[in-house]
């Protein structure tokens, strides 16, 4: 499979310098810090810190922006952050009302973003974990919270940053994005996988008339896998899975995301979200909100997923607040 980088060690390193680049007026490294990346602001505000391993942008470094993350630890490929990179990001912000830690709920994450946070208390800087934990391949909806985290914390993103951006406390800002967590659920399907930069096979094998059902974003076991479907099946599989685990009934409103994994094109991505509206819609479901694009990728691996938020009246305010990232459009 071909690529465009130079050294496979360097590979996390030179996009960071990449973006930084492109970017310049927007992000900062933090405490001298490659890994450690923000979009500094001036208020006074809760800030809000994520992080996870690299090759899943937009996750996470492009949801830093305004009215979303104030900064991000980036990890190797696949692989948690520092807990020093995690250290650097938030002393870079100088947080007085606190900050609260918001990243997809992955063992290697929780480890070391707990100890930043056990650090951070020494240092009389208050801060509060909340993880998503949205893909229902992975966990019943009575085990939820063990679920693990994907494209479901653009979401959680949102709405957590449009609530600290007004002020709120940083128990405020951790409740709402913890109700957040709790109301949204997602399901993909991979139909390739992905190579990381120097490696010489696949992460995992899909045959090409098979697809995965349930994968996660790392390559992580599915709950099934089978022939190769058409959008309008794959959209009655996941459309009806993702609505009856959130036990959506009808007339309730919801907020969609269509997510690529990096290597479906955009064209598909409207086809499949054509097919799973009019399973909604069938559903007697109100769909307020449409995403459709790259929101949480895996390399060049191919595959769409499926996220669905319950709506009420504090969610969709939150997330219909402006908000700004050179990478995704909300």
């Amino acid at each position: 499979m071909k690529k465009c980088y130079n050294r496979p060690q360097q590979f996390v390193d030179e996009s960071l310098e990449g973006i930084l680049m492109a970017y310049p007026s927007f992000y900062r490294i933090g405490n001298g810090d490659r890994r450690a990346i923000l979009h500094p602001t001036e208020n006074r505000k809760v800030k809000i810190v994520t992080g996870g391993g690299y090759g899943h942008l937009p996750v996470f470094l492009g949801y830093v922006g305004e009215g979303l993350c104030d900064a991000v630890a980036v990890g190797n490929v696949f692989t948690s952050p520092s807990c020093e990179a995690i250290l650097n990001a938030v002393r870079a912000l100088e947080p007085k009302d606190g900050v609260l830690f918001l990243f997809g709920n992955y063992f290697g994450d929780s480890m070391n973003f707990e100890m930043a946070g056990e650090t951070l208390a020494q240092e009389n800087i208050a801060s509060q974990i909340v993880k998503m934990s949205d893909d229902i391949a992975s966990a019943p909806r009575s085990d939820y919270q063990s679920r693990r985290g994907i494209a479901g914390i653009s979401f959680a993103y949102k709405i957590a940053g449009a609530c600290a951006a007004e002020g709120h406390s940083l128990d405020e800002v951790a409740r709402v994005a913890e109700d957040t967590v709790a109301n949204t659920a997602s399901f993909g399907v991979a139909f390739s996988s992905c190579m990381l930069p120097g490696q010489e096979r696949p992460v995992f094998d899909i045959a090409e008339d098979e697809m995965e059902i349930g994968m996660g974003i790392h390559g992580e076991p599915g709950v099934d896998h089978g022939p190769m479907q058409v959008s309008a099946e794959i959209a009655q599989k996941l459309g009806h899975a993702v609505a009856e685990d959130l036990s959506l009934q009808p007339g309730e409103r919801i907020a969609v995301l269509v997510n690529g994994l990096g290597a479906t094109s955009r064209e598909e991505l409207f086809i499949f979200y054509r097919d799973v509206r009019h399973v909604l819609d069938g559903l007697g479901l109100i769909t307020t909100s449409s995403y459709v694009g790259e929101f949480a990728t895996s390399l060049e691996m191919s595959g769409i997923s499926l996220s669905i938020l319950r709506l009420n009246q504090e969610r969709e305010r939150y997330l219909n607040a402006a908000c700004y990232t050179p990478f995704i459009s909300f």
